[in-house]
């Protein structure tokens, strides 16, 4: 059971590198300006909406970012965590937290049940950094529509 569940958590990483990479996304339409928002279902083991980004998703991503209180501690390998969103951003943002300033070009947000919310961004080389932050998150939630309230 546990090597279940850190199997889980070791696919949504998986998820993650594989979609933080540019070639993940053809260019957006024309009539929409960025990459669609995704929700990744760390059970399912794969993207189970996908939706128009919009600027009300970057608004969400740019205040979570904005309310980052510093570097988290690793995941658990719990089976707590039950979605994963990705957020891209319109442009990549500079990120400065504890000494270190990162660009990052798209936000994750990691959804885990009792626990607060994470975000994970990677660099310009690909390095992971987990991240705690203070911003609500129930309007993003309400907006997406999942997990359902």
């Amino acid at each position: 059971m546990r090597q279940k569940r850190l199997a889980s958590l070791l696919l949504a990483l998986c998820f993650m590198l594989t979609f933080a990479s540019a070639s993940a996304f053809a260019s957006a339409p024309e009539d929409q300006p960025f990459k669609p928002v995704q929700v990744f279902d760390v059970k399912a083991g794969k993207v189970v909406f996908t939706t128009p980004n919009d600027k009300e998703y970057q608004e969400f991503a740019n205040k979570w970012i904005s309310s980052i209180t510093g570097l988290a501690p690793q995941l658990t390998n719990d089976d707590s965590c039950n979605y994963v969103y990705r957020v891209p951003l319109e442009k990549p943002v500079t990120i400065s937290v504890n000494g270190t300033k990162l660009l990052a070009d798209d936000v994750f947000l990691f959804y885990c049940d009792g626990k607060p919310p994470l975000l994970l961004v990677f660099d310009e080389q690909r390095r992971p950094y987990l991240l705690l932050f203070k911003e609500d998150i129930k309007p993003f939630i309400k907006k997406i529509g999942i997990p359902a309230e």
